[in-house]
């Protein structure tokens, strides 16, 4: 005959319970039920927490009414030939509390949240293609550790994701972990999108999840701090004597990549001596951008064109070369106190941190791209750049390189002036009648 005893198995204040369960033919099961007690509330003749105060007796409540619940699961399983094993107990127990749904979904914000994460391959992506960006899955990995942090012993689930939650939640991304509202506006955003993806899948969520706003941030911050080597940075990094042919091999990146405005993966797997393409008397570089599976072609300019007909540089992780880059810089001596934001590890965990570091602190296969945008603009009309670096938006290019539109200020400017010119003319004219 089977039988379903609890247990401790710890002498803690706050020690598991585990359910026990067995047979009646020496096989039995024992998992955690997901609750606590303090041992020396428990009684070990009963099995059951000592009636000595009311949370007590409402615990021992509800572990007779989850023996009754397991019960009944194991008939009907008995009944239908189901196997009884560990994962069949977890998933009752889990029923019973109502940690998943009937549907075998689970119903916890952390689960929902890694469902996204181990599916991601098999998702629809916003380019009209099959699988999440790594950036994506990396930003839900983010979200989980983060929303697993601010739940501490709670386990939210997801219907009780209300306003006053999110708010919550804001509340302590800001204040707690002390992050950019930009960052703290992208958690909440895609908290938001976990709650729809779980809704869609049948689970229920919380009636106000429609109305709950979240701000669509862009990836820039209005405040951003673009950093870039000048024409005169860039010859010193070309003639400093470096030590070692590892550094030698990473100016050469360093050089195509502020001469060509690609990414850093971009820039190590598709700035490759195989893309390069005749073009009259010229050259060209022809590649696909992975981000966005743009195509783009490349003028090859006098220093990309100086290391191609003399040796390309050998592939490296682009960790590898963010170092080497940093290493150049400061041999070459860019050392000028510059603000800017570094990903660092705090007490909190990790974060931008933003203050006033050397120069050479902050380059990167990044800054590549940005030193290129920046150092053409106002030189090159600006759509001639875009197609370089990739940008589909010129909104997006300004910003990128923290410049604002002013191509109306010469038209407003122009205008008044005329305006004045006209007015100055008809002035003229009036007092030469008046002399007359």
């Amino acid at each position: 005959m089977a039988t379903i005893k609890y247990r401790l198995h710890s002498n803690q204040s706050n020690a598991p319970i585990y359910l026990r369960l067995s047979d009646g033919r020496n096989k039995y099961l024992q998992r955690k039920i997901g609750l606590s007690i303090n041992s020396k509330d428990w009684s070990n003749k009963t099995g059951l927490p000592l009636q000595n105060n009311p949370s007590n007796k409402n615990l021992s409540t509800q572990l007779k009414k989850l023996e009754t619940f397991v019960f009944d699961k194991l008939n009907n399983a008995n009944s239908q030939g189901v196997e009884v094993s560990g994962d069949w107990l977890t998933h009752n127990i889990d029923l019973y509390f109502g940690r998943i749904a009937d549907n075998n979904k689970s119903e916890l914000v952390t689960d929902n949240i890694q469902y996204i994460i181990d599916t991601a391959h098999t998702r629809d992506n916003g380019k009209k293609g099959i699988g999440l960006s790594r950036c994506r899955v990396n930003s839900y990995k983010r979200l989980i550790v983060i929303f697993k942090e601010f739940q501490d012993k709670n386990t939210y689930k997801i219907k009780e994701l209300d306003q006053n939650l999110f708010d919550s939640f804001k509340t302590w991304l800001l204040d707690n972990k002390s992050y950019a509202p930009t960052y703290t506006l992208k958690k909440l955003s895609d908290l938001k999108a976990v709650c729809k993806d779980a809704r869609k899948n049948g689970i229920e969520t919380s009636t106000q999840i429609n109305d709950i706003k979240t701000k669509q941030v862009s990836a820039y911050d209005d405040d951003m701090d673009v950093i870039i080597l000048t024409p005169k940075e860039l010859k010193k990094i070309d003639e400093v004597e470096l030590p070692s042919k590892a550094l030698e091999n990473a100016r050469k990146w360093l050089i195509l990549a502020c001469n060509t405005g690609q990414r850093g993966e971009d820039l190590t797997t598709r700035i490759k001596e195989s893309n390069f393409e005749q073009y009259g008397n010229d050259l060209i570089i022809k590649i696909t951008q992975q981000k966005g599976n743009k195509a783009v072609i490349i003028p090859v300019l006098p220093k990309v064109k100086e290391i191609y007909e003399n040796e390309m540089p050998y592939i490296v992780s682009t960790q590898k070369l963010n170092k080497h880059f940093k290493t150049i810089g400061e041999l070459t001596g860019l050392d000028t106190p510059t603000m800017g934001r570094i990903i660092e590890t705090t007490d909190t965990g990790k974060r931008g941190v933003k203050k006033i570091r050397p120069k050479y602190k902050y380059i990167s296969t990044h800054i590549g791209r940005r030193t290129f945008a920046s150092n053409h603009f106002g030189k090159i009309p600006t759509p001639i750049i875009m197609r370089v670096t990739g940008h589909s938006k010129e909104s997006t290019f300004m910003t990128y390189i923290n410049q604002t539109d002013n191509s109306h200020i010469d038209t407003f400017l122009d205008f008044y002036k005329a305006k004045e010119k006209s007015e100055k003319k008809a002035k003229l004219k009036v007092l030469k009648a008046s002399n007359e």
